[in-house]
């Protein structure tokens, strides 16, 4: 596996015919990771909302359901994105570290999320220092990166959550998103904003939605299949 497709900073998001060279058996398919220490499965959801959401508004071949992927697996190697979160401690086995190191050097992107939404939680703690162990620092991802303009526009960087809004966890609201590279290309994007919960609800409430909040998951699909 190379590296899927050269970053466009395309506004428009990516074609049907871009998106399937860039993913599994010509269909983009949402992987979950799943890890030995901590609650990987916490956010059960995610996944079938954000599949609704690639369907319903781009033109991205997509798989109906997703699938979950051991991080020690070599099957972690057919996919372009991974998603993670948890509330516990998350502690990579060494397997689990060299694999990933492996993967996101052939170009996955990782996105890890916080579920705690909360900076001095043990996910937090324990989740950073694996990214920082397995790939280097993290950094304050630009709130103009072509991220928040990779299909959707977010001009002011990482929309903001209920739990942030609400004060709940450590009641901050997290202007921006981390990013640890490798040669250069965003490899591991970290969020301490909580998505798992904000988007961890069954794809017919949408229609309830004035704006639909799972717009941003969209564009990070579409920024792994075109960065």
């Amino acid at each position: 596996m190379s590296e899927f497709v050269d970053a466009t900073g395309r506004a428009t998001g990516i074609d049907a015919a871009t998106a399937a060279r860039a993913s599994y058996d010509g269909e983009f398919v949402f992987a979950t990771a799943q890890y030995e220490s901590g609650d990987w499965d916490s956010a059960p959801m995610v996944p079938a909302n954000l599949i609704d959401s690639v369907a319903r508004y781009t033109s991205i071949p997509v798989a109906p359901t997703g699938v979950i992927v051991p991080l020690s697996s070599r099957s972690l190697l057919r996919y372009p994105f991974a998603w993670l979160t948890g509330h516990l401690p998350v502690r990579f086995t060494d397997a689990e570290r060299r694999n990933v190191r492996l993967w996101l050097e052939r170009g996955g992107l990782l996105f890890v999320d916080d579920h705690n939404h909360d900076i001095d939680g043990i996910f937090h703690r324990t989740a950073t220092e694996e990214i920082e162990r397995t790939v280097g620092p993290l950094r304050d991802l630009p709130n103009d990166d072509v991220l928040y303009r990779a299909f959707f526009r977010f001009e002011d960087g990482p929309p903001t959550t209920s739990h942030e809004l609400n004060g709940w966890g450590d009641n901050l609201v997290h202007e921006h998103l981390q990013v640890a590279r490798l040669n250069g290309r965003p490899a591991v994007l970290y969020s301490s904003k909580d998505y798992s919960s904000e988007w961890g609800y069954h794809p017919d409430s949408k229609r309830f939605m004035s704006v639909d909040n799972t717009r941003f998951g969209v564009n990070l699909i579409v920024y792994a299949l075109t960065r």
